[in-house]
């Protein structure tokens, strides 16, 4: 893999900071640390907590300074960089067969259709990685910054069928990274998308085998059924699970838990919600979700959701307070929305919520997540119907840190639409029972 000169631009200097006494300006770029070049943030930080450094500055004019610096280890420079990253997102180099990203129609805003692959964001923001664009400099630089825990999308561990799936000649030879990191004692998670057909039943099994080699290290693996959306023209045929397939699937994993169990006193391989909603089963019993290691991925988000609703309500008195109003989710939390909404009547008479499923025509209708859920669709489909005082919907309908749909819907837009109110809910049991009860810590309110 070429190497290129990084340069990292300063955008900032934080007032009152070591950077300012030294004499460092916005403009001004930084070269090197006691002699080494800068390839990111984890690299700065690295050399940087050193109680004696030399930087190595570039002046706007071209000039460059070398700043002796001694601090308190640890301490601060001050100094504020133009990416914070210090570096490029890596994209990704596969071309999967379930690739959600090339599931998506035209005409959204271009940050959706970025495919990232990048092994600091998944030790930044969780996101999960193939391996297959990282030289063994990548993995030794994990190894050596202890950025902890990686998280890896395995979905096989047969060397050609991962060159398949990912549609990639190298994905089967990037497996080999996971024993460095491993014999580094890096701790690891990991994802299996599954594809009916693929790399369910017998290879599944084997993975799920193989990955316990890598115990305990690797924590926990996720399996999530592959999501389909309805623009999958000239893509890999790949058909949707049902229920019979869903409980086989549930099958192995319960019977893979039992016996990784036993042994290691954790249950290790984690079946994402949508196999239960599938396949017409309970959701497990927390202890079965070691802690919830997997819920970005959807694993166990139900079973928390739950629990947290069930104790929130159970330490409440209830009294004869009127309120009308509804909530709309996506198909697969709505069942389990509806139980916990009969609570709520037996001990507030007076509360009455309309629940909504909404119905996915933007992607399709197999997508089932509220995530996952438009503008366009929750306006068309709640047109007309009895909202109530005031409109309940799931933060993760939201885009992170943003007032809008995936379409570019904003929530204020919704509620004109609408002529409701709107409250946001957050994440937790205890916030969606407050927001039904008309407590404001759980919501954030959109008029």
């Amino acid at each position: 893999m070429n190497r290129k000169r990084h340069e990292h631009i300063v955008k900032n200097i934080c007032p009152g900071s070591i950077a300012e006494e030294m004499g460092i300006e916005p403009g001004d770029k930084l070269i090197s640390i006691d002699g080494k070049e800068i390839i990111d943030v984890f690299d700065y930080h690295f050399l940087a907590g050193e109680e004696h450094i030399f930087l190595l500055i570039e002046k706007t004019d071209g000039e460059q300074w070398e700043l002796e610096i001694e601090k308190e280890e640890e301490e601060e420079l001050g100094i504020e960089f133009e990416q914070s990253l210090m570096d490029e997102y890596r994209s990704c180099r596969n071309k999967c067969m379930f690739c959600f990203i090339d599931q998506m129609p035209g005409g959204m805003r271009e940050t959706l259709y970025f495919k990232d692959d990048d092994a600091r964001l998944s030790f930044l923001q969780g996101n999960y990685i193939t391996l297959t664009n990282m030289d063994d400099r990548d993995v030794e630089r994990i190894v050596r910054y202890r950025l902890e825990p990686v998280n890896i999308s395995f979905h096989t561990t047969n060397p050609e069928l991962r060159c398949k799936m990912l549609h990639n000649r190298f994905a089967g030879e990037a497996l080999k990274k996971v024993d460095i990191l491993y014999q580094g004692g890096i701790e690891m998670n990991g994802q299996i998308v599954l594809c009916k057909g693929i790399n369910d039943g017998k290879e599944l099994e084997r993975t799920i085998q193989d990955l316990t080699g890598y115990l305990p290290q690797l924590q926990s693996v996720s399996v999530v059924p592959v999501g389909l959306t309805k623009y999958r023209d000239n893509l890999y045929p790949l058909q949707p699970f049902e229920k019979e397939d869903a409980k086989q699937v549930l099958d192995i994993i319960h019977r893979w838990q039992d016996k990784v169990f036993a042994e290691y006193g954790r249950h290790f391989i984690h079946a994402g919600d949508e196999w239960y909603l599938l396949a017409g089963e309970v959701i497990p019993a927390e202890e079965r979700y070691d802690g919830y290691p997997q819920l970005e991925n959807g694993v166990g988000m139900i079973r928390l959701l739950l629990n947290e609703f069930a104790k929130g309500i159970s330490q409440i008195k209830g009294d004869t307070r009127k309120r009308e109003l509804s909530l709309a989710t996506g198909k697969l939390a709505a069942p389990y929305l509806k139980e916990m909404m009969g609570q709520v009547k037996e001990k507030f008479p007076g509360v009455g919520v309309h629940i909504y499923p909404i119905r996915n025509d933007f992607f399709g209708e197999r997508i089932t997540v509220s995530g996952l859920i438009t503008g366009q669709d929750l306006t068309a489909q709640l047109k007309g119907k009895e909202l109530g005082d005031r409109l309940l919907l799931p933060c993760n309908m939201l885009r992170a840190g943003e007032n809008t749909f995936l379409d570019d819907f904003t929530i204020e837009a919704v509620a004109e639409t609408l002529q409701v109110p709107v409250d946001i809910v957050k994440s937790s049991g205890q916030d969606l029972l407050d927001a039904v009860l008309g407590m404001p810590k759980g919501m954030e309110r959109r008029e």
